[in-house]
């Protein structure tokens, strides 16, 4: 008699513990899932708008933020270490695709990088620095061993002299000022604003192309550029457009 009632006793329990485990399954189930949708749910949304043909100015501290991109080349380095000028030099000489030099490329427009074609994206950075890792993981592009290029057009009121393009990323980067060489960032680096400052510019009246190429192995890639003035104060009288 005692024996039943015991058996009897304990059937509640089991029946309540497997309630429990099952609800645990599935939740964890549940969560997997939820996040495993997250994991391969991919946008630059939280890093960029879609540049319009609205004129843009600077940020508050003068960074440039509008940027036709060009999404990633495959550029293989297992570290940073090899980036040296003569290096890094060789490597922006390099003719990935036409007109690499000179051209204003369209949104939406396409190249051909070897095996790759590869589009521009013409964007609004929502932060003061470029976040060139996020733009290509959010297109669900390589993000290691990889070669940016970033293009945009300064427009000023007046002729500047004696101005300084400065500028920050990560890794090695080299830039232009209206096809001449303004900056370059060798070596493993992180991007700090202001790493480098060039020697003293002069911005047209009128339309300014800046042209930047940034290369990284592994690790996070960005960039930020602005310029000051003969003060060291950022310029913030200055249009900025894609085309």
């Amino acid at each position: 008699m005692n024996i039943k009632r015991k058996t009897w006793l304990l059937v509640p329990g089991l029946v309540i513990f497997a309630g429990i485990v099952l609800q645990g399954c599935s939740a964890s189930k549940s969560k997997t899932s939820s996040t495993a949708k997250s994991d391969t749910t991919r946008s630059i949304a939280a890093y960029f708008t879609l540049a319009t043909t609205k004129s843009k100015t600077p940020d508050a501290e003068g960074f440039i933020q509008r940027w036709s991109l060009l999404e990633p080349i495959n550029k293989p380095n297992r570290s940073n270490t090899v980036f040296t000028d003569s290096y890094i030099r060789k490597a922006f000489d390099t003719l990935y695709f036409p007109n690499q030099f000179t051209v204003l490329p369209k949104d939406s427009e396409k190249v051909t990088v070897g095996q790759q074609e590869l589009t521009w994206h013409a964007l609004d950075s929502k932060n003061y620095n470029v976040k060139l890792f996020r733009f290509a993981y959010g297109l669900n592009k390589q993000i290691y061993g990889v070669l940016f290029w970033a293009v945009t057009v300064i427009n000023s009121p007046q002729e500047m002299k004696n101005v300084r393009m400065a500028v920050g990323s990560n890794s090695a980067s080299m830039w232009w000022l209206n096809g001449k060489e303004a900056a370059i960032l060798s070596g493993d680096r992180r991007m700090v604003m202001d790493d480098v400052v060039s020697t003293r510019l002069t911005l047209n009246k009128g339309k300014n192309i800046i042209r930047g190429a940034v290369i990284n192995g592994p690790g996070m890639s960005d960039f930020c550029v602005r310029f000051l003035d003969e003060k060291g104060h950022p310029i913030k009288d200055l249009t900025i457009s894609y085309e």
